[in-house]
C-alpha cells in the first residue's frame, strides 16, 4: 500500500511531453524550415504570379511564335511516356513483387537507381546508347523517360501487388480464368489506386522533364520546361518565362487534383499469403531467370555504354579524354569552354552546403512535425510543395525575386545550394518522420521517470535513433544537389558551372574529344551519385530491420 501511495504521489510527465518535444520548443524548432519555405519558395512563386497577372505580360506571352506547338508537344510526349512506362513497368513490378529468387535485392537496386540519377547522366547515357539517327528525336526522349521512371511503377505498383494474397489469384485460376481475364478482372481493379498514383508521378516527371529533353530532343523538340529556361537565359524574356512557368504550375496542380480525386477509392486487400514465392516448376524458374536477366541487361546497358564511350575516340580505344580532363584547350588556341575539374570542385562544394542546409532544415522540420501532430501537417505540406514545382520554375522565381535591393542576392553563390536544398529537404523529412513516430513513448517515459528533463529525454531516446537515417538522408541530399540541372541552369554564373552544366556544354560542342570528356564527367557523376544512393538504400533497409526487431 505504501508503495502504491508513493507511486500515485510521484508526478507523471504530461502525455505531450512523453510523445514529443516540450511544447515551448516546437515553434522555435519549426521556425527555420518554415522561414525557408516562405522566403525561398512562396515569395518567389508569388513574385512570378505578380508578373503574370499584368495583362501586358499575358498578351505578349500568348503571342510567342510556336507556343501552341510547344504546349501540345509537352502534353502528348508526357502522355505517351506515361502510357509506355506503365505498360513496360508491369513486368518488373510483377517479377520483383511475386517471386523470390537469387539476386532479387540487387535487381531491385538496379531498377531503382536510374530514377535517382541526374537527368543529365541519363541523357548522356542514351546519347551513347542510341544511334546518331535517333539523336534529336521524340523517340529518344520517350525511351529516356521510360528508363528513368520504371522505378516508380516497380516501387508503387509492385508494393501493392506484393500485398495481394496469392490464394486470391489461385482461386480465380481454379474457376477457369485465363491469365488475361485474371489480370483484367482481378489484379488490375485491386491495383487501381497504385496505378493511378504511379501514372500521375510518371506524367509529372515527363511533363517537367528538362535534362533529358534538352540533351536528347535538341532545339527541334522543346517542352515548356526547356522553353522557360531558353526565354529566361538566352532571350532575356523574363515576363514570358514567368507566364509559361505559371501555366505549367497550374497545369500540374490540376493534374494532381484530378489524380487525388480518382485515388480516393482504396482497394480492399483480403487476408492471405502475400509473401513472394519461389518458382515451382522448371518452366517457371526459367521464365523468372530470363525475365530478371533481360531487365538487368536493359537497365545496365545505357550506363555501361556511356562508360565505354569515354574511352573511345573514333574507332580506337584510348584514355585521352580522361587524361586531358584538366586541360582548358582542345588544341592550342581552341578553348574547351569549360573547366571540368573546376566544375567538379564547384559541384562538391555546393553539395556539401546543400547537404548541411537540408539536414539541419529537414531535421528540425521532422522534429516539429512529429511533435506538433495536428498542426505539423501544415508545415509538412509546405515543405512538400517544391517537389510539385519544376526546378526551372523555382530557379526563375529566385532569380526574379532576389534581383533588387535590399535583397539583391542573385549573384550570391549561396542561391544555388539553397535551391538544391528546397528540393532535398522533403526527402530528409520523409526519412526521419517514420523513425520518430515509431519510437515507443514508454522509452521517453522511462527516461523521464529516471529524472531526465524533457529535452534530455528527447536527446537520449530520439536523438540516438535518428543519427543513422539522418546521415543517410544527408547522403541523398548531396546526391540530389550533385545532379540538379534545372534550377542550376537559371541561377549559375560564369566561373561557377556545376558538373551537369559542364556535361551539357561539352555534349553541345563539335568533335569527338569534347563528347568523350562529357561521357567521362558523366561517369564520375554516375559513380558518385550511385554510391550515395546505394549507401542510402542500405541504411534505410538496415534501419527497417532494426525497427522491426525493436517492435
Amino acid at each position: 500500500m505504501e508503495h502504491d501511495r508513493v507511486a500515485l504521489s510521484t508526478p507523471r510527465p504530461a502525455t505531450k511531453q512523453l510523445n514529443s518535444l516540450p511544447r515551448w520548443i516546437v515553434p522555435a524548432v519549426a521556425a527555420l524550415p518554415a522561414a525557408m519555405v516562405a522566403v525561398f519558395y512562396l515569395w518567389p512563386v508569388a513574385t512570378l504570379l505578380a508578373r503574370v497577372v499584368r495583362p501586358r505580360s499575358i498578351t505578349t506571352a500568348l503571342r510567342i511564335p510556336g507556343l501552341a506547338n510547344v504546349i501540345w508537344f509537352t502534353f502528348w510526349q508526357a502522355l505517351v511516356s506515361t502510357a509506355l512506362t506503365m505498360a513496360i513497368g508491369l513486368l518488373p513490378a510483377y517479377l520483383l513483387s511475386r517471386y523470390r529468387f537469387r539476386g532479387r535485392r540487387l535487381l531491385l537496386a538496379v531498377v531503382t537507381i536510374p530514377f535517382m540519377l541526374p537527368t543529365v547522366v541519363v541523357g548522356a547515357a542514351f546519347l551513347a546508347l542510341l544511334p546518331s539517327a535517333w539523336h534529336g528525336t521524340v523517340g529518344a526522349i520517350v525511351i529516356a523517360h521510360i528508363y528513368f521512371n520504371i522505378a516508380v511503377v516497380v516501387r508503387l505498383v509492385g508494393t501493392m501487388w506484393e500485398a495481394l494474397p496469392i490464394n486470391l489469384t489461385a482461386a480465380a485460376r481454379t474457376l477457369g480464368a485465363s491469365p488475361l481475364q485474371l489480370l483484367r478482372h482481378v489484379v488490375l481493379p485491386l491495383l487501381r489506386p497504385a496505378l493511378w498514383a504511379a501514372a500521375t508521378i510518371v506524367f509529372l516527371f515527363s511533363f517537367t522533364s528538362f535534362g533529358a529533353v534538352r540533351l536528347l530532343g535538341g532545339s527541334a523538340h522543346p517542352t515548356l520546361e526547356v522553353e522557360i529556361a531558353r526565354r529566361a537565359t538566352q532571350l532575356g524574356d523574363v515576363d514570358g518565362a514567368a507566364v509559361l512557368s505559371m501555366l505549367q504550375l497550374f497545369t500540374l496542380a490540376i493534374v494532381i487534383g484530378l489524380s487525388a480525386r480518382r485515388q480516393r477509392t482504396v482497394a480492399r486487400v483480403l487476408a492471405g499469403d502475400t509473401q513472394p514465392r519461389l518458382a515451382r516448376t522448371p518452366r517457371a524458374r526459367l521464365a523468372v531467370a530470363a525475365g530478371a536477366a533481360v531487365i538487368g541487361v536493359v537497365m545496365i546497358a545505357p550506363m555501361a555504354l556511356m562508360v565505354s564511350r569515354s574511352f573511345r575516340l573514333g574507332n580506337r580505344w584510348t584514355a585521352t579524354a580522361w587524361r586531358e580532363l584538366g586541360t582548358a584547350e582542345i588544341r592550342p588556341g581552341i578553348s574547351l569552354g569549360v573547366d571540368p575539374y573546376g566544375s567538379l570542385a564547384t559541384s562538391l562544394r555546393f553539395a556539401v552546403v546543400a547537404m548541411v542546409i537540408s539536414v539541419v532544415g529537414g531535421g528540425l522540420a521532422a522534429m516539429a512535425i512529429a511533435a506538433a501532430r495536428r498542426h505539423g501537417g501544415l508545415l509538412d505540406v509546405g515543405l512538400m510543395m517544391p517537389l510539385g514545382t519544376s526546378a526551372v520554375t523555382i530557379g526563375l522565381g529566385m532569380l526574379i525575386t532576389f534581383d533588387t535591393a535590399p535583397f539583391d542576392w542573385r549573384a550570391s553563390w549561396l542561391m544555388i545550394p539553397l535551391g538544391h536544398a528546397l528540393v532535398a529537404i522533403p526527402f530528409v523529412v520523409r526519412a526521419l518522420l517514420p523513425v520518430l513516430r515509431a519510437i515507443p513513448s514508454d522509452q521517453r517515459a522511462a527516461a523521464a521517470t529516471l529524472g531526465a528533463s524533457p529535452t534530455r529525454a528527447w536527446l537520449a531516446v530520439d536523438g540516438r535513433r535518428v543519427v543513422r537515417p539522418l546521415a543517410a538522408a544527408g547522403g541523398l541530399a548531396a546526391a540530389i544537389s550533385l545532379g540538379e540541372f534545372g534550377a542550376t541552369t537559371i541561377l549559375t554564373r560564369a566561373g561557377r558551372e556545376t558538373l551537369p552544366i559542364a556535361i551539357a556544354r561539352l555534349l553541345g560542342r563539335a568533335g569527338e574529344l569534347p563528347r568523350a570528356q562529357a561521357f567521362a564527367l558523366s561517369t564520375i557523376l554516375f559513380v558518385v551519385t550511385a554510391a550515395a544512393i546505394v549507401t542510402v538504400l542500405g541504411a534505410a533497409e538496415k534501419e527497417g530491420v532494426l525497427r522491426a526487431r525493436s517492435n
